[in-house]
């Protein structure tokens, strides 16, 4: 009898193929997700709404995950950044990025060479809160409510703080402006902190941010708090007006704060990451200290988030293309 090698050689390496597929399942259920540290990224500087947020989470989510969780900010270009360093990362469900997600849906509009298209290159995990934007003054400023904070914007002149150009606060400002024909000039920041301290300082003297960062300032007497971009009322702030109540029907604007992954991301791990997320929103001490800071906790499925942030991002385009804000 004639043995053939190559015919005993095939046999080896079939049957070496059939015991590597055997042990694949084993291998891969001693490395599950997730198995090492994961970043939330923050695209912003320390000490805004989203800062705050991912801080006050971050310790629920490294518990519930059983691994730790890093929040890291990456300020730069609006928060394009830190969005386009996601973009670009492994869709492994290590990295995360949390952010306003309106003003994530408004850069497409703004930033005509942006590096990453949001909404192809980025997909919803969890909406976690909204906090709508206070429009406050400096305490110097002399007027008490919209109405005279409109009528001094003709006769003296105002600088409107915005955390940066085509942000979700400048837009707010600008729908703010055509619908009550007040008249500011608008001085750009890198972020929330910086534009809230100049506010603080008196170096500009209106502003429109989220609640959440402004309201300390607020309550310390450094600003001058005239109104809130909500429909209702703040129960925090039950005797302050709304925007909408001083004569601009429907104005609504604010900071959704939410987490969105690298297309690609696996259905397990994004389904896993955003039950986690909205858990760990909703742990009673972390919905009760955000409330107290004017954040109310709203959660979206990752489905709801991709459906809000097409939504964001046709409405704020109408208003880009109308004012001329587009930015190479």
């Amino acid at each position: 009898m004639i043995r053939n090698p190559l015919t005993r050689r095939a046999a080896a390496i079939a049957l070496a193929g059939l015991c590597t597929a055997a042990l694949a399942p084993s291998a891969q259920a001693a490395d599950p997700w997730p198995s090492r540290p994961l970043k939330i990224v923050v695209p912003y500087p320390p000490g805004g709404s989203s800062d705050i947020i991912a801080r006050s989470i971050s310790q629920q989510l490294s518990e519930a995950l059983k691994q730790p969780v890093i929040v890291e900010n990456k300020p730069g270009a609006n928060g394009n950044l830190g969005a386009d360093f996601v973009a670009k990362s492994a869709p492994d469900g290590y990295t995360l990025l949390l952010c306003d997600l309106g003003a994530l849906a408004i850069s497409p509009s703004v930033y005509t060479r942006l590096a990453f298209d949001p909404s192809k290159d980025l997909r919803g995990a969890a909406m976690l809160a909204y906090s709508p934007h206070l429009l406050v003054v400096h305490p110097s400023v002399k007027a008490n409510n919209l109405k005279e904070l409109v009528e001094l914007s003709k006769t003296s002149d105002l600088n409107f703080a915005v955390t940066a150009t085509g942000s979700a606060p400048h837009l707010a400002g600008v729908e703010l402006a055509r619908a009550t024909g007040a008249k500011w000039v608008y001085v750009p920041y890198k972020g929330g902190v910086q534009s809230v301290q100049d506010t603080v300082a008196g170096q500009t003297q209106v502003l429109m941010n989220g609640m959440l960062a402004t309201y300390p300032h607020v309550q310390s007497g450094k600003l001058k708090l005239l109104g809130v971009s909500k429909r209702e009322r703040m129960p925090l702030i039950g005797s302050v007006p709304t925007i909408a109540e001083q004569g601009v029907a429907g104005y609504e604007t604010g900071t959704w704060q939410g987490v969105v992954l690298p297309a690609g991301t696996p259905p397990a791990i994004v389904k896993r990451l955003s039950e986690t997320l909205v858990a760990a929103i909703r742990n009673p001490e972390v919905r009760a200290r955000l409330a107290g800071q004017g954040a109310e906790v709203v959660t979206m499925s990752p489905a709801e988030v991709d459906k809000f942030f097409a939504a964001e991002r046709a409405r704020w385009s109408k208003v880009v293309q109308q004012e001329k804000l587009q930015l190479d």
